[in-house]
């Protein structure tokens, strides 16, 4: 794992000096620099040469989303994004991922000093992970091939699997990528997507209008049924899927598994356990989640797959499905979806 080098870029000296702290006290993080606007933070990029950027999205001059565009126009760089939770602030939240963020990370403007700490404490493990991460040339948006392919299974029967995969760190635009080639009649998916419920709900809205499919938010006895994606985002609740006909969503009220919640080891294992018919995958994001479940899967008998490592904004989760010795087969975004679609069904 390779140590992070920040430059941390924000209008506020206050915000600056609470952020250099915060990484600053985090193992294998050094902070190369800061900047007030981005004209000085890009005579610093070329300067010290910084191996990750926190960007604030409200600066003066240029914003912090049009100096990101241009980073990854001319010299891309794993960069967080740091913004408000408002409205306002969730919509350039998704701009941003779209543009080729690494992360949008929420100031907790509003937060008791125990709950900022606590927030502002998971940003070193985020730019840690981020420094490590594959930054690609530009944006993976939702192509013409990708549109017509989603087009063409107009036709698609699904065969009653369900489809459970899990993402955080990259996986708005992971997710984009595999559900525009989701067809109308996809198989019931259920996805742990580990971001702020807002981004989430955001997403969410924006998904329902741009892929044939329906997306809706993991609600408590919620029918799986096909044609329809869940995602699950509260962190104050787990999913699993009970068995019945239909199959069902339980929201849980557990303690977090190994560090996650909702937990995508719990939920594979939850359909592992009700010897469902299912295909699990694993795409990117920091951390382990997911690796022990979709083990339980595959000792049942259902196909597993990850994002290919090379490929993942974030290869850490992947990764450690790989190594856990959890997975069938390692797949680029396109393959996985293919594979999906095909082991869950047929055109008519």
């Amino acid at each position: 794992m390779h140590d992070a080098r920040v430059l941390v870029v924000d209008d506020s000296a206050a915000m600056r000096a609470l952020f250099c702290d915060v990484l600053e006290q985090t193992k294998n993080i050094r902070v190369v620099g800061t900047a007030a606007n981005a004209a000085e933070a890009r005579d610093q990029i070329a300067e010290l040469m910084p191996n990750v950027v926190t960007l604030d999205v409200e600066m003066p001059g240029m914003s912090g989303i049009e100096f990101l565009e241009e980073i990854m126009t001319t010299n891309p760089l794993p960069v967080v994004m740091l913004s408000s939770l408002t409205q306002s602030g969730t919509e350039t939240s998704l701009k941003a991922f779209e543009l080729g963020a690494v992360e949008c990370f929420p100031k907790p403007l509003k937060a008791t000093p125990e709950q900022f700490a606590k927030t502002v404490g998971k940003l070193g493990k985020i730019v840690l992970a981020a420094a490590n991460s594959n930054v690609r040339d530009k944006p993976r948006n939702r192509g013409p091939k990708a549109e017509a392919e989603a087009e063409a299974g107009g036709g698609y029967v699904s065969n009653g699997k369900i489809a459970a995969f899990s993402a955080s760190m990259g996986g708005v635009d992971a997710l984009t990528e595999v559900l525009s080639r989701y067809p109308k009649n996809c198989p019931p998916t259920v996805i742990i997507l580990q971001t702020e419920p807002a981004l989430a709900q955001m997403f969410i809205d924006r998904a329902n209008k741009d892929f044939p499919c329906a997306v809706k938010a993991a609600a408590d006895g919620a029918e799986l049924s096909s044609g329809t994606v869940y995602i699950a985002s509260d962190p104050g609740k787990h999913v699993i899927v009970e068995p019945g006909a239909p199959a069902r969503l339980r929201l849980v009220e557990r303690d977090p598994v190994e560090g996650f919640r909702p937990s995508a080891t719990l939920l594979f294992g939850s359909i592992a356990r009700a010897s469902m018919p299912a295909i699990g995958a694993v795409l990117t994001g920091m951390g382990e989640d997911g690796a022990k479940g979709l083990k339980l899967l595959q000792a049942a008998g259902c196909r597993t797959l990850a994002q290919d490592r090379n490929t993942a904004t974030v290869p850490q989760a992947p990764a450690a499905a790989v190594e856990a010795g959890a997975v069938d087969s390692e797949l680029r975004l396109e393959e996985l979806a293919a594979d999906i679609l095909a082991n869950c069904g047929s055109e008519g």
